[in-house]
């Protein structure tokens, strides 16, 4: 926690399916009181698989379809015409599977006294929203992208076909039932609960100037809740799958939110493990705040860590690493390399900045004979040699490899991170 700069840190550890044990470590904020377990922490991008629960609600009770053009059921804003999907259909699945090729991978917030934009604002990227428009960039089903773009537009859907406000259904349809009574898809968050929730700092160690950020982006990243309450979701699918407790979703509609498609994502949910041992995931980022969720389908295990700074994911999965050793669980076990030696002008080469999307970029430096890596916001770290063009991280399970063009000039890299392989292009 010191060493990256975090003041606070949730843990809630599943086992045999049950929550095991649950506690807070370090503060809310410097000089301030200790982390319990019922802190509050935005969840970030964990908003999603939450609100997919709820969508998949819709769907069970015949309001909306997985395979319908979404469109159709919009009525406050539609998917405009895009030049790049001619006659595209838009359908529920492939929003929620991040395959609608919709643009917007995610968003910054809206800082204290901002203004803050109506999702209708947002779709269309007008002011005062933050985020370009929300488009088709490419054929629906056509490859896996990340959008928080594709959330915005299911919030759209699910305000439009419930005609309820968003935080009443997600309580009603999800919250209430699965018993997380610390969550809240409220923004801003409401006055009475401040006191409770977690200051949000930077990676340098300094409080985000203003507090929290505010995200009306609701279904993407707007979720606050507790490691306890991210455990109580997890064992709500966990005995969902086996009919033992079906308070949202039935045992059906709960494999299918657990079948993997592109990049390896269900209905909302990440999948991975072995075919014996799956395991659903996600990660959620906002501004100041980082956590992480795992839990197996199967075996009865998982735990829940959020934390209050810049930076946190890298706690967070180290803790994940400890939980998963002490329990046994047959993945997310410390990865051992081998490090190798590359003659300094051979590093020198790859020094540049590489696009990995239009907000996040790479920037490789050299220092004191030894390669560095800086993405966007991010801190500076260290790159390990393990051959002459790939190199991997020691504070997270990420390589990068370095590849050339046709003239033998290094022309891009490609992020290996989470299962998922991102291209970024040189610029400089």
């Amino acid at each position: 926690m010191n060493a990256d700069h975090v003041p606070g840190v949730s843990v809630a550890v599943i086992h045999n399916g049950d929550i095991e044990w649950a506690q807070g470590f370090g503060v809310v904020r410097l000089g301030g009181a200790p982390v319990t377990a019922e802190t509050l922490f935005q969840a970030g991008s964990i908003s999603k698989p939450v609100a997919a629960m709820a969508a998949l609600r819709l769907v069970q009770e015949g309001k909306l379809s997985l395979d319908f053009d979404v469109n159709q059921a919009l009525t406050s804003w539609k998917i405009p015409p895009s030049a790049a999907a001619p006659g595209a259909v838009v359908t529920l699945r492939e929003l929620l599977t991040h395959t609608a090729g919709l643009t917007v991978h995610g968003f910054p917030g809206y800082a204290a006294g901002a203004p803050v934009p109506t999702l209708i604002q947002i779709l269309n990227g007008e002011k005062p929203a933050n985020t370009n428009p929300i488009r088709l960039e490419a054929v629906p089903g056509s490859h896996w992208k990340y959008s928080g773009g594709g959330y915005t537009v299911m919030q759209q859907l699910l305000l439009d076909v419930s005609l309820q406000p968003f935080p009443k259904l997600l309580h009603d349809a999800v919250l209430a039932p699965v018993g997380m009574t610390h969550s809240a898809y409220e923004q801003p968050l409401p006055a009475e609960l401040c006191s409770g929730a977690a200051t949000p700092y930077g990676a340098d160690g300094a409080p985000i100037e203003g507090g929290f950020h505010t995200y009306p982006e609701l279904a993407a990243a707007g979720l606050w809740t507790t490691p306890t309450d991210l455990a109580r979701y997890a064992i709500e699918i966990q005995r969902s799958l086996s009919g033992g407790a079906n308070h949202v979703l039935s045992a059906e509609m709960t494999r299918q939110m657990l079948v993997a498609g592109q990049g390896n994502f269900g209905l909302g949910l990440e999948i991975g493990g072995s075919p014996e041992n799956p395991y659903f995931l996600h990660g959620g980022i906002n501004e100041g705040f980082e956590s992480l969720l795992v839990a197996y389908q199967r075996i009865g295990d998982g735990a829940a860590v959020m934390t209050n700074a810049r930076g946190g994911q890298r706690l967070a999965n180290a803790i994940m690493r400890s939980i998963a050793s002490v329990y046994g669980w047959p993945d997310f076990h410390p990865i051992v390399r081998a490090r190798i030696a590359v003659d300094p002008a051979v590093l020198a080469m790859y020094i540049g900045v590489y696009e990995l999307t239009p907000t996040l970029s790479i920037a490789i430096t050299m220092e004191n004979g030894q390669l560095m890596g800086r993405a966007t916001h991010q801190q500076k770290f260290r790159m390990f040699p393990e051959s002459q063009s790939k190199f991997f991280l020691k504070v997270v399970d990420a390589q990068l490899e370095f590849f050339r063009d046709a003239n033998g000039q290094i022309s891009h890299l490609v992020l290996h991170q989470d299962n998922h392989d991102t291209r970024g292009e040189r610029k400089q």
